[in-house]
């Protein structure tokens, strides 16, 4: 149990390398889809065509949101988004990076399925088979057929136990025209996924250096900072409900006369550590007040210069302490006020 929340804990350490272990488990889960997918073309004319496509399109849908759906920041999008914009502006170009690079994660198991259908030829063989050019293949003089009757029977090429128009078209033929251009489709796709991934990867942020390093610092930012405030909620929330269920047993002692007057105290420096948790904030109303706050107008990306002490940095001036120096009881205290 110990290793599994290692790993657990790592991985939420690591999101990027979570999100992409996840992205390639997608990947190889279509694979093995595609592969245990039991694929049954109807063979009627105004089926095979919807059924070929369907097959084709509709599963890389549903798995590029599903690859929404298991990406973690989508709600953080979602929030920064929506938020108010109280006194921190929203910027589109963070905004924008945030939604590309889930995109980019989201597309490879769908990528994935396009290419394995592609080189695998069912689906553009079910889809297309009334589409095989009869004169270059066949034999058009065959028993005179008309036109519906032909594409009635150029539709049964998948299946090769109705199939019954050997003279016009040689079954083994017309599948093995239909299954080189799905290949060469395939593989001209997995080269256009491969160079539109070069470029995205290497090029962008050669032609937009400043551009792309603000945008990913400020999403870099906005993932922490929500983390950050999610850890501190989640402390306080423990120390409130351990005091509270604290005061709650030794006011019921006093009541019922358990003949334990007088209960063992703290130390000062355990009493002074609940005290530092709760960072100021001691009832209900001023903690839904401080949520409230927090959702509708967020602090300003100007950190308050009375806020820092004074140390000795570049040149011998005073320069702000790190981000873990900095005191919560006064950011709290602020909110509460709000």
């Amino acid at each position: 149990m110990d290793k599994f929340r290692m790993i657990f804990q790592f991985l939420q350490s690591n999101q990027e390398s979570f999100m992409n272990g996840i992205c390639g488990i997608m990947a190889l889960a279509s694979a093995q889809m595609y592969a245990a997918f039991d694929f049954n073309c109807p063979c009627l004319p105004h089926y095979n065509l919807a059924y070929g496509l369907g097959i084709l399109f509709v599963p890389p849908l549903v798995l590029f949101l599903l690859g929404f759906v298991m990406n973690n920041n989508v709600s953080m999008l979602a929030e920064e988004w929506k938020r108010p914009t109280g006194m921190r502006q929203k910027d589109p170009a963070v905004l924008r990076y945030m939604f590309c690079s889930m995109a980019q994660r989201a597309m490879i198991a769908p990528a994935v399925w396009i290419s394995v259908t592609l080189l695998d030829g069912k689906c553009i063989l079910c889809a297309f088979s009334t589409s095989v050019p009869v004169e270059k293949l066949g034999n058009l003089s065959y028993a005179g057929l008309s036109e519906k009757e032909m594409k009635r029977m150029l539709a049964r090429i998948p299946c090769k136990e109705i199939y019954d128009g050997q003279q016009l078209v040689p079954s083994e033929v017309a599948i093995r025209y239909l299954r080189c251009i799905s290949q060469a489709l395939g593989w001209s796709f997995v080269l256009l996924m491969t160079v539109l991934a070069f470029l995205v990867r290497s090029l962008r942020p050669c032609f937009t250096q400043a551009a792309f390093l603000k945008s990913k610092y400020w999403s870099h930012y906005i993932d922490i900072e929500r983390k950050l405030f999610d850890e501190t909620c989640t402390e306080h929330a423990k120390s409130f409900a351990r005091v509270c269920i604290q005061q709650f047993f030794e006011a019921m002692n006093k009541d019922m006369g358990m003949g334990h007057p007088h209960l063992p105290e703290k130390m000062p420096s355990e009493a002074g550590e609940e005290k530092e948790k709760l960072l100021g904030i001691t009832d209900q109303g001023t903690m839904n007040k401080l949520l409230r706050s927090w959702h509708k107008c967020k602090p300003p990306l100007r950190l308050q210069q009375e806020l820092f002490q004074n140390r000795n940095g570049w040149a011998g001036e005073s320069q702000p302490p790190g981000p873990a120096s900095l005191p919560k009881r006064e950011v709290v205290a602020y909110y509460s006020r709000v």
